[in-house]
């Protein structure tokens, strides 16, 4: 795919959450001083219904101010096909290994990126590695999780790929409504991943979608007996009953205080 709408491709960034990603010049008509954004293109056709929703989904994000949230750019449909365009941070993602410090700052920041989310009353939904955008100063989180959007209906894969559902509260998975404290979850899966290298239930493959979903909603999560306690507090807070889990802020504050 060489580009979409007048965003002409320089080359791909990856896939994930029902779409793929471009690094991409900068139209002339954004005012935006960067010479390239990142263009997130869905997957599949969009329907007129979920291309308006998706769009109200991004202008409510784009409208929490937060120095630790991917600004979104703009939002549009080309050939039936939806895209949007964000700002580009060139540091690569949690995805990739990093120093244990480093892993600590960029937890702590998608945590307050939550917070700021959740004080305007919108949760992520697919808080993960890949979702978390490295920079010199920290990171970023992207990616705001609108696959709900175009898979109404659709419990156990409409929160993203296979690849989410390892940080994806369980409860969400079984129909529950997405949510704050879902987000939370996800961070504490994610802090579990950066400190201890391993995942909650062990190894997951990444072609074999039907058993890491059997793994995840079989299988009670289980905290590496390596980590250092107040970590694995933590995370064991994190993935508490709803009603007891700490805000996203209050995980923030708490990550601070172990660095």
């Amino acid at each position: 795919m060489r580009g979409i709408a007048d965003y002409t491709f320089v080359r791909p960034l990856g896939s994930g959450n029902h779409g793929h990603y471009y690094l991409a010049t900068t139209p002339a008509r954004l005012p935006v001083e960067a010479g390239h954004v990142a263009v997130k293109v869905l997957a599949a056709e969009s329907t007129s219904a979920a291309f308006r929703r998706a769009t109200r989904e991004l202008t409510a994000f784009a409208a929490v101010r937060s120095p630790y949230l991917v600004a979104p750019y703009d939002a549009g449909q080309h050939d039936g096909i939806f895209y949007y365009a964000t700002e580009y941070l060139d540091g690569g993602s949690l995805a990739d290994p990093v120093e244990p410090g480093v892993g600590l700052r960029a937890v702590a920041h998608a945590a307050r990126a939550a917070a700021a989310l959740h004080g305007a009353g919108i949760a992520h939904r697919d808080i993960k590695p890949g979702n978390v955008l490295l920079h010199a100063d920290g990171a970023k989180v992207s990616d705001l999780g609108l696959s709900h959007v175009f898979a109404e209906g659709v419990t156990l894969t409409g929160m993203g790929s296979m690849a989410s559902a390892e940080y994806t509260d369980p409860g969400v998975l079984h129909g529950e409504p997405p949510g704050p404290a879902g987000d939370v979850w996800s961070l504490g899966v994610l802090l579990h991943r950066v400190v201890a290298g391993t995942g909650l239930y062990g190894e997951l493959p990444a072609d074999d979608g039907l058993f890491v979903l059997r793994r995840i909603l079989s299988t009670a999560p289980v905290v590496s007996a390596g980590l250092p306690e107040p970590v694995a507090a933590l995370v064991r807070d994190c993935l508490g009953p709803v009603v007891e889990r700490p805000s996203a802020e209050t995980v923030a504050d708490r990550i601070d205080a172990l660095r």
